[in-house]
């Protein structure tokens, strides 16, 4: 029965994300972190792994019938905790923070409570980071001709 798999699929996804973002507690505080903080910890290599198990969240969306919005929020989540998370020391804390895996299993659940709402604002996300992402690539030429610019004057002088 596809209701019952799909169901199974969603708290495997729940247990993944908790052990990924918040299975342990730092003693004294209410901070939580996750497999994913400690094996981000691995230079070069963590990351991308913790963005593979990740991956297993795509899977279950794409098997439940979730919309490409949605999708592609996942896939947004998943591709900024693996990009910040190259950072050394700063993307380490941003990976304690930021909780990809959570934030993805929160988006899937949303969709099935209120498939319109989170549809709607997955789209919205999406073009804001569209955006956001041309001005930064805006903002970097931009950088980049100007230093251009300074060295050809430098050279001339």
């Amino acid at each position: 029965m596809r209701g019952e798999a799909d169901a199974r699929g969603l708290e495997h996804l729940a247990a993944l994300s908790h052990l990924l973002d918040r299975a342990f507690r730092v003693p004294g505080t209410q901070w939580r972190f996750g497999l994913d903080a400690l094996i981000g910890l691995v230079p070069g290599i963590g990351d991308f792994i913790g963005s593979l198990i990740g991956a297993y969240s795509l899977w279950i969306a794409q098997r439940l019938g979730a919309p490409g919005a949605v999708q592609a929020r996942m896939v947004l989540n998943l591709a900024i905790d693996g990009i910040v998370g190259l950072v050394p020391f700063a993307g380490d804390l941003f990976d304690f923070a930021f909780k990809a895996h959570s934030r993805n299993h929160a988006l899937l659940s949303r969709w099935l409570q209120a498939p319109h709402e989170a549809r709607r604002s997955s789209r919205m996300v999406l073009v804001v980071s569209a955006i956001l992402l041309l001005a930064l690539l805006g903002g970097a030429v931009w950088v980049l001709v100007t230093a251009v610019q300074w060295v050809v004057a430098l050279l001339q002088a």
